[in-house]
């Protein structure tokens, strides 16, 4: 091991686990600390302007300018009893990240002094530089007038000694240029759409929510070794490197014990978390070593997204504290397990949730009930598949990027095919229901006990469907799990598309289902005697035609198999793996209409949208390809040849020493070594010279699309080929001058 090497592994290896102090109190004590929440506007806010407030966030009703100055100055007051000197309008561009501009709570006095301020004005509104962020061509760098405005479903909260105040993002002429306010948008019309399908079942919903739950994967890595990678410090992932000896395949690491220094991290995390109103629930080794993962309890869709973007900048910073960094690339290591963010996406309203199977022990008590709730799980059910089935490639290129291309089809991740594992059961009713006579009453089967021959131990609940680990969007029970999304990035993604979608399917299912509810209620059959209604007719009847409309979505088998991708073509399902070309699906006729029509994005935002994606797709290549060719010219290569130069002594040492037939015998493995190293740094270095000019030729292409699509093509194939003489020089090379920290010591915490 080099001297450079050694030092920064054993600085790594000396590092301690920081005395992590809980408070005092219980978690719920301390829950929410640092967050205006409810309890905070009522002791801080006027009675008339708290009910004014509550009613905006609980009911959407529209935000009154005249009692913004009363709310802010309550927030004031709490936040300078906390500490906090200065507030942020706190965003989420289209960066992957979030953004904030600091402000004293300061203003003049008139009379030579300052004076503590905040008014209304500053808590509504704000004007961001809208031309120094990703827009996509809305916005000129001469245009830059932007706006954000306050979110009050989202509550502010205290970061350090600052007040953040969630916020929408929106250019001058009235674009959106950041996640949440077409994902608001998104959640509106699913609340429009299925509380008028709600109809049909319950008269007494008004409001239907969507929850997410994410689980969020990352790898912690000791700081010093992070910092002796220029790759990782660069692009978050290691650009080259011979996989370890042992890595994942004992199956060991996953919920294994968690390392003493990881458990103060997450211990410190959780802590903070839970002060900021994070509901952290669980956590866990995952499969590869030095990865783990958190996971909340499930929240309303816009606050859960808010939560997660704070988490993972909060992450970074705790790690710190801790002699650690981050990684949140989706596939930082090659050959072992990426990391995903699974969104676990449901809908409920004040009554129950409406994924949610039926209660098949009421069944016999209640038989009209009954077939209502079933017809009710089944409906929202079919509805899901059908906006997956519509928009299946609207839905992978909403998780699309250049890290998580990485990560998809390999190591448990799913495969770049969207599809959706329903289980046997499901699978058999909504068979049925396609098959039967609409008369009949269709239950779902509920959990079943497994006796155990073991007297301590109880009885096992089992659940009526296994889980598909290759499924990208798997039905679990009372929500689908979308496991495709990366762990670096915003949820809001790939919950725009997905309740867009939604909402479209269900509206489109009710103008169908009042089609024919007019056309049944004028025949005797349907409105006489005691079966069921028309209306009951009429629901069967279109669930039918989508079940069998919407059933190449459906595959409960191998997601890595060939067979599948073979199958997944023949169904009309999307099959491309070119990021660059998926992206594409925004701007899809069918895509661009469901967008327009519930009103969540027009053209020119998805025109944008693309503009962005398709440069964040060209800039995260380039940065990996110029930081390889750095790397392989200035550490690969010298380290490499002073070691062939080595091997050239040696072997010239011999001839000196031996007879010439005994040192020919002596050296003959050294010069293969020495003939090797020449064969790959030539290769390298040509490879490098490759690189460069595939990356010149695509930077003079004038269409960001046709450059995408040309860094995809062309760039990352040398990027991969420059990669396999770089790992076969790691096994060459004396260990002790090798500079690089390798996967043996980057993946396993001391």
């Amino acid at each position: 091991m080099s001297n450079l090497r050694f030092q920064v592994v054993e600085e790594a290896f000396k590092k301690q686990a920081l005395d992590v102090k809980a408070p005092s109190e219980r978690p719920s004590e301390y829950f929410g600390k640092y967050v205006f929440n409810r309890q905070k506007m009522y002791k801080y806010l006027p009675a008339d302007i708290y009910a004014k407030l509550i009613d905006v966030i609980d009911n959407g009703a529209r935000l009154d300018r005249s009692i913004a100055d009363a709310v802010a100055a309550g927030m004031k007051q709490w936040a300078q009893e906390m500490g906090a000197t200065h507030y942020t309008h706190w965003f989420q561009p289209l960066t992957e990240g979030t953004a904030e501009k600091h402000d004293a709570f300061v203003e003049h006095d008139g009379k030579g002094g300052m004076v503590e301020n905040f008014s209304g004005k500053l808590l509504v509104q704000q004007e961001p530089d809208a031309s120094s962020f990703p827009n996509g061509g809305i916005r000129n760098t001469f245009e830059a007038r932007g706006y954000s405005a306050w979110d009050p479903t989202s509550p502010v909260f205290i970061i350090d000694d600052t007040l953040c105040i969630p916020t929408i993002f929106i250019a001058y002429t009235g674009e959106a240029l950041d996640y949440k306010a077409p994902l608001l948008r998104a959640l509106h019309a699913v609340d429009k759409a299925a509380t008028d399908v709600c109809q049909y079942f319950y008269d007494n919903v008004h409001k239907v929510q969507v929850n997410l739950g994410w689980e969020q994967e990352y790898f912690l890595v000791d700081e010093g070794l992070y910092s002796a990678r220029p790759d990782l410090m660069l692009t978050g992932r290691t650009l080259m490197g011979h996989e370890s000896a042992k890595n994942q395949q004992m199956d060991d690491h996953y919920f294994g014990t968690i390392p003493d220094r990881v458990q103060a991290f997450m211990k410190d995390l959780e802590i903070q978390a839970l002060e900021l109103s994070i509901p952290c629930k669980t956590r866990h080794n995952e499969v590869a070593p030095n990865q783990f993962e958190l996971a909340p309890i499930f929240e309303e869709c816009n606050l859960a997204v808010d939560h997660n973007m704070l988490l993972m900048s909060l992450m970074k910073r705790v790690a710190r504290n801790h002699g650690f960094r981050v990684l949140l690339h989706e596939k930082p290591f090659d050959g072992i397990n990426g990391s995903g963010k699974h969104n676990n996406w449901s809908l409920s309203t004040d009554t129950g949730v409406l994924l949610h199977a039926p209660n098949s022990s009421k069944a016999a008590a209640d038989m009209q009930s009954a077939a209502n709730e079933t017809l009710r799980f089944v409906t929202f059910i079919v509805e899901t598949l059908m906006a997956v089935y519509k928009h299946n490639g609207l839905l992978k290129a909403s998780i699309m990027s250049a890290t998580n291309a990485h990560r998809l089809g390999g190591n448990e991740a799913p495969p770049a095919i969207i599809s959706s594992f329903l289980g046997t059961q499901l699978t058999e009713l909504l068979d049925k229901i396609e098959e039967s006579d609409a008369s009949e009453l269709f239950t779902l089967k509920g959990k079943k006990g497994m006796e155990i021959d073991i007297p301590q131990i109880p009885d096992l609940i089992i659940d009526n469907t296994d889980r598909n680990r290759t499924s990208p969007f798997a039905f679990t029970g009372n929500r689908f799990e979308f496991r495709a999304p990366g762990s670096s990035v915003n949820c809001a993604s790939a919950m725009i598309a997905l309740n867009a979608a939604m909402a479209e399917a269900l509206t489109s299912f009710k103008e169908r289902v009042d089609k024919k509810i007019q056309e049944f209620s004028t025949r005797p059959e349907y409105t006489s005697g005691t079966g069921h209604t028309a209306k009951f007719h009429a629901i069967i009847e279109v669930l039918r035609d989508d079940i069998k409309t919407c059933k190449p979505i459906r595959f409960d088998g191998n997601g890595y198999s060939d067979a599948w991708v073979i199958e997944a073509a023949r169904r009309g399902l999307d099959v491309e793996k070119s990021c660059p070309v998926i992206i594409e699906h925004y701007l899809d006729d069918s895509s661009v209409r469901m967008f327009e029509s519930t009103k969540v994005m027009n053209r020119k935002e998805l025109e944008a949208r693309n503009e962005v994606k398709w440069e964040m797709y060209v800039k995260t290549v380039q940065i990996e390809a110029r930081t390889m060719g750095d790397l392989s010219m200035n550490h690969i290569i010298p380290v490499s040849t002073h070691y062939q130069s080595q091997l050239i002594k040696n072997v010239q040492g011999m001839k000196d020493i031996f007879p010439a037939e005994q040192a020919e015998r002596l050296s003959a493995r050294n010069m293969k070594l020495i003939e090797e190293i020449a064969e790959r740094t030539e290769r390298i270095e040509r490879l490098v010279e490759e690189l460069t000019e595939a990356r010149r030729v695509a930077n003079h292409i004038a269409d960001i699309h046709q450059r995408a699509i040309a860094y995809h093509d062309t760039v990352c194939p040398k990027m991969d080929a420059i990669r396999h003489e770089c790992d076969c020089l790691e096994m060459i090379v004396e260990d002790g001058l090798w500079t690089l920290p390798k996967y043996r010591e980057l993946l396993f915490i001391r």
